[in-house]
């Protein structure tokens, strides 16, 4: 067997041995919530415990790593998971853009880059979890006011519906955890 796929194999074990540890294995749906929202908070909430779970005993060094001068760092990526849902929280709910306020807050969470790798350095890895927990909160409490009906909905500028907003921030979950896990196996090195 060529080292391509021995390396895809061994990745793939891995990936199966550690969801099993760390994921809640099924999609149960949470009481107070209709059944499509419920799945997706579900998967919503399996995620940010497996990103946090991979996170929460970082040093500060670790959360700070970069891999090279263009990547970002830990802190930053979970400050960025954050910034996004926040931002589908007002696309969603309020049917609206990031107000000019709230743009200096969360744009350079939002952007990543030269301006996120200055501003995202030396704290502690509670100060991201913090924050990301109150945005989920928040989430959280304004999905369990909406229905099965609302998730199908075509947002206020008719491009996507609210389900569909609502994977994208599932997904985009889910593609900085395995950025996460790549930087943290470098980190640890």
């Amino acid at each position: 067997m060529n080292r391509m796929l021995k390396t895809i194999i061994c990745l793939g074990m891995y990936f199966i041995v550690n969801a099993h540890s760390q994921a809640q294995s099924t999609i149960d749906i949470p009481a107070g919530y209709t059944t499509q929202i419920g799945n997706m908070v579900s998967m919503l909430e399996d995620l940010k415990s497996r990103i946090t779970a991979s996170v929460k005993n970082l040093s500060v060094n670790e959360i700070d790593f970069l891999l090279d001068k263009e990547a970002n760092r830990i802190g930053a990526m979970i400050m960025h998971l954050a910034a996004t849902e926040k931002y589908y929280q007002i696309y969603t709910f309020e049917k609206r853009t990031f107000t000019a306020e709230e743009k200096e807050k969360w744009m350079t969470a939002i952007n990543l880059g030269d301006a996120a790798r200055e501003k995202y350095v030396d704290k502690p890895i509670t100060y991201y979890l913090d924050i990301w927990d109150e945005v989920r909160a928040e989430t959280l409490m304004k999905l369990k006011e909406k229905n099965d009906d609302w998730f199908k909905q075509l947002d206020y500028q008719k491009v996507i519906s609210n389900q569909y907003a609502w994977y994208h921030v599932m997904e985009h979950q889910a593609n900085h955890m395995g950025q996460i896990r790549l930087i943290l196996k470098r980190a640890q090195n």
